[in-house]
């Protein structure tokens, strides 16, 4: 029997991957839950709770790698030191942390700034990680394939759909970002590791154009400015992995996936659209 690999979120959408995939290479994976769950993986799943501390001390007890995947909009920082403190108190287990490409480039100020909070709270708790004094290591991704789709499923309902000019998006496929960190949490320590991202860049309007015409669903799509400083970064690409695309990188396209999730009509649009 090897030593438990903790991974907490292990039932969300990218924890479930990671859950798997360690199993998959023979590890024994304990899963931090919040409610008492039936093990359908071989995993062994403990209730706690990251927001008030309850059950942390026990769940990290006699694990010497976390692999960190909870989080929440408006809770990561929190929840962050929570994990951090229970697990110093129980030795010095490597901590493996996902986070978002662009957390270190993206101003979230001005309008628009709620809307990306999301990236301002992914650095804070990068930091909580890294001042811990415990080995550590964090992979940035961009934003999973599964975010777009529930996106385009939103716009395509309404009969004129908004769509942010000139945002670009380099999606990723949720398993190749799991398989990254079974990866990272199988190996040492190393601090920052190369981001991650998909094998393409789409414009917005593109991701959601091609997922209507998979839908078939036809709807006028209608271009928005946004302004202030986080838009403008974001239209500059702060949020794309930066450098040239290598082995490292995700294989699976915005295309592959809507084939596999929506339907065979797929194309990409390539109008100009500003």
């Amino acid at each position: 029997m090897t030593t438990p690999i903790l991974v907490t979120g292990g039932s969300g959408t990218l924890g479930r991957h990671v859950v798997s995939r360690l199993r998959a290479a023979g590890r024994d994976v304990r899963v931090l839950s919040r409610r008492t769950r039936e093990s359908e993986d071989g995993a062994a799943y403990v209730i706690g709770d990251l927001l008030n501390g309850e059950g942390i001390d026990a769940a990290v007890t006699g694990v010497d790698t976390i692999v960190h995947c909870a989080g929440t909009f408006k809770d990561d920082v929190k929840m962050t030191q929570t994990l951090v403190r229970a697990a110093s108190r129980a030795g010095t287990p490597h901590i493996v942390y996902i986070s978002v490409v662009g957390t270190d480039r993206i101003p979230v100020v001005g309008f628009g700034r709620l809307a990306f909070v999301y990236f301002r709270n992914k650095r804070d708790a990068e930091r909580v990680i890294a001042e811990s004094g415990l080995p550590w290591t964090t992979l940035r991704a961009t934003q999973f394939f599964e975010l777009f789709l529930i996106t385009a499923r939103g716009l395509t309902k309404l009969p004129v759909a908004p769509v942010p000019a000139r945002f670009r998006f380099q999606p990723v496929d949720v398993d190749e970002v799991a398989a990254r960190l079974v990866e990272l949490a199988l190996g040492e320590p190393a601090g920052y590791v190369a981001d991650l991202g998909g094998p393409r860049v789409y414009r917005m309007v593109d991701l959601i154009k091609s997922y209507a015409r998979a839908a078939h669903v036809r709807r006028l799509f209608v271009p928005v400015w946004v302004g202030g400083k986080t838009a403008r970064t974001i239209r500059a690409g702060g949020n794309l992995v930066v450098g040239p695309l290598d082995a490292g990188h995700g294989r699976k396209t915005w295309e592959d996936f809507l084939v596999e999730r929506v339907g065979d009509n797929v194309q990409m649009e390539r109008e100009a659209w500003v």
